[in-house]
């Protein structure tokens, strides 16, 4: 009796060194595939939650894939943080050891955020013009140039999302100085490009964070190797 008991404990303990060994191997695959697919560099941080693991990989599907990126630039944009979340991942774990070079892995759904750092939007603002986060919006500060004479300035931020860009246009203004500025907020609004997000992500949401903007998107039935 006491050696079947540590027969099974024996094989419980190896069943749970496969399953870890098994996942590593699968979160390195689609890792690798996802990076060479959507330009991803360095590759991502793949993890894929459940257990046991292999429950999941001999039924060749993954509920819930977290990745997570890192800092990265998209149209020359710097992000300071990417995360998705893959659902849904078909892949069988035959496929991913014998056949990873042709296996057909997608996912069903994939949500994920991009956090577009203070840094940057303050980068690309106009000349003269700083952007902070007040509470859930953005807010400017600083100086416009009208007919040689500087104008102070203050204004709050809306964010809108149109045709891959996203734009800043200003809403309430306060000028100082005393100075008629005829259309002050063509001297405040600008654009900052977002297009080709990984995963072909589609934009659903913006919006004002402590670290500058967090934009959310998501798309269906999306490949996961070229």
């Amino acid at each position: 009796m006491r050696k079947l008991a540590a027969f099974l404990v024996l094989l419980l303990v190896l069943i749970a060194i496969l399953d870890r060994v098994a996942v590593t191997g699968a979160q390195r695959e689609i890792a690798t595939r996802a990076a060479a697919k959507y330009d991803l560099d360095p590759a991502p941080e793949v993890t894929i939650l459940g257990i046991p693991f292999l429950t999941q990989a001999i039924g060749g599907r993954y509920d819930e894939v977290r990745v997570a990126a890192g800092p990265m630039s998209l149209a020359g944009v710097h992000m300071s943080k990417v995360d998705f979340t893959l659902y849904g991942v078909t892949a069988p774990l035959e496929d991913l050891v014998l056949r990873a070079d042709r296996v057909d892995m997608r996912a069903e759904r994939v949500a994920g955020t991009v956090i577009v750092p203070l840094e940057t939007l303050n980068r690309r603002a106009p000349r003269g013009i700083k952007i902070s986060v007040n509470g859930d919006a953005l807010a400017v500060t600083g100086e416009i140039s009208v007919l040689g004479q500087k104008v102070p300035v203050k204004a709050d931020m809306k964010i809108e999302m149109t045709g891959g860009e996203v734009r800043f246009v200003p809403g309430r203004i306060t000028l100082g100085g005393g100075i008629p500025v005829p259309q002050p907020e063509r001297f405040i609004t600008y654009r900052i490009p977002i297009k080709n997000l990984p995963f072909n992500l589609k934009v659903t949401d913006v919006k004002a964070v402590p670290q500058g903007i967090r934009i959310a998107g998501e798309a269906a039935d999306v490949p996961l190797r070229g």
